[in-house]
């Protein structure tokens, strides 16, 4: 195994060696992502916390929405397809994690009897980013009841004044509402999901064209635009993944957390008044895009510019692939015959690589992502109420 290769390194290449190791084998493990994305974003934020209850708020926040992505999405896919299934054969449950481009493409009898199936169980991750849009709201109800406050300029410690009942009323009324009017849609959804579990497999075409919709809407509405069909597939159907037969988050399912999310994140905002809501209008959009596709842009950018400067030519492949370290050991192993040079020194060059390209990115998303985006946002809104209260003396 990689590992004892791993235990012949030198510090402090052994130590990032073992740590990106462990992430690339905690990958379906949520325990471990939970922990390590969970402390990621939430140490930037805690070092920046402007008072106690602005940090409660942020480990609130991002406990809860860690365990969203990394727990909820099994719990409630397995529950789903454990529902929504009980109609079809041994068989055919299995082709609940199909593609469901694939399934489309065959348009046979089977297909069309589980892609209803598959839809209605596609709903039921809408509680994941519904869920995700009440958390704002709860995180205001929660601040009121322990610390007293709903005026955000108190909350971020930017001044501290009374507060006034009227608007702490209208924060708590508009948490309600909005707790309510979220499990109303999700109840919909779930009608729906019924339905379409129910009676999607008849002859009935529209419940057809609404499950090949939830599924694939870009090959639904795109079939003649190759660039517009992936698009839409990949950021806007809320469809499970499939890992290892089991039913995981999507980058669909990711998109709309942050879509929907982020309606809560800006309706709760602006409850608190309008530095919370510019806060929030300067920091959501870059740190979505970057939840969504900016990693992954930024990774696969970084492999690019290695692959054109010459740089880890054995650990990037032609399409930016790169091997895991339980098979840098078969690499490393080839090389050395290659070579005649020891599987240890060629390990060694290729542990130096894999470090690299993997570290790089993680550092950026801490360092930019985390403490930057952190703390230059709560450096404009200082600047900016500063600068509103000095207008206002003139």
């Amino acid at each position: 195994m990689s590992i004892n290769l791993i235990n012949t390194l030198a510090q402090p290449l052994k130590s990032a060696a073992k740590f990106v190791n462990h992430n690339e084998q905690a990958s379906g493990l949520s325990t471990s992502r939970f922990i390590q994305d969970t402390s990621t974003c939430l140490l930037p934020k805690a070092t920046f916390a402007r008072s106690k209850a602005d940090l409660a708020e942020n480990a609130f926040l991002e406990l809860s929405e860690s365990g969203l992505v990394y727990f909820a999405p099994m719990l409630v896919g397995k529950a789903a397809k454990d529902i929504f299934t009980h109609s079809l054969s041994k068989e055919n449950k299995k082709l609940v994690t199909e593609s469901a481009t694939k399934l489309m493409e065959q348009n046979t009898a089977i297909s069309k009897k589980v892609l209803p199936v598959k839809a209605a169980i596609a709903l039921s991750a809408l509680l994941i980013p519904l869920t995700e849009f009440t958390l704002n709201y709860i995180k205001n109800i929660m601040t009121l009841k322990v610390f007293k406050k709903g005026d955000f300029n108190n909350i971020a410690n930017l001044e501290n004044k009374h507060e006034d009942l009227q608007t702490q009323n209208k924060v708590k009324n508009n948490a309600h509402k909005n707790i309510k009017k979220a499990a109303g849609i999700f109840g919909l959804s779930t009608i729906l999901a019924a339905i379409l579990s129910a009676r999607g497999a008849s002859k009935s075409k529209a419940l057809q064209h609404v499950s090949e919709a939830i599924l694939a809407p870009g090959t639904k509405f795109f079939k003649n635009n190759e660039k517009a069909k992936n698009f839409f597939n990949k950021y806007c159907s809320i469809d499970y993944a499939a890992e290892n037969g089991k039913l995981v988050l999507s980058k669909g399912q990711l998109t709309s957390c942050v879509v929907i999310g982020g309606a809560g994140y800006f309706g709760a905002a602006k409850d608190r008044g309008k530095q919370n809501f510019l806060e929030t209008l300067f920091r959501y959009p870059v740190v979505g895009f970057y939840v969504i596709t900016g990693s992954e842009l930024f990774e696969k950018c970084f492999k690019k510019f290695l692959k054109k400067a010459g740089k880890c030519k054995e650990t990037i492949g032609k399409n930016l692939e790169v091997p895991s370290f339980n098979e840098l050991q078969t690499l490393a192993q080839n090389l050395a015959k290659k070579n005649s040079t020891s599987v240890e020194q060629e390990f060694k060059r290729l542990a130096k690589q894999k470090v690299l390209i993997s570290g790089i990115p993680y550092i950026f998303s801490i360092g930019v992502m985390g403490f930057f985006v952190s703390g230059i946002s709560n450096l404009f809104t200082k600047y900016r109420f500063t600068k509103e209260q000095a207008n206002g003396k003139k």
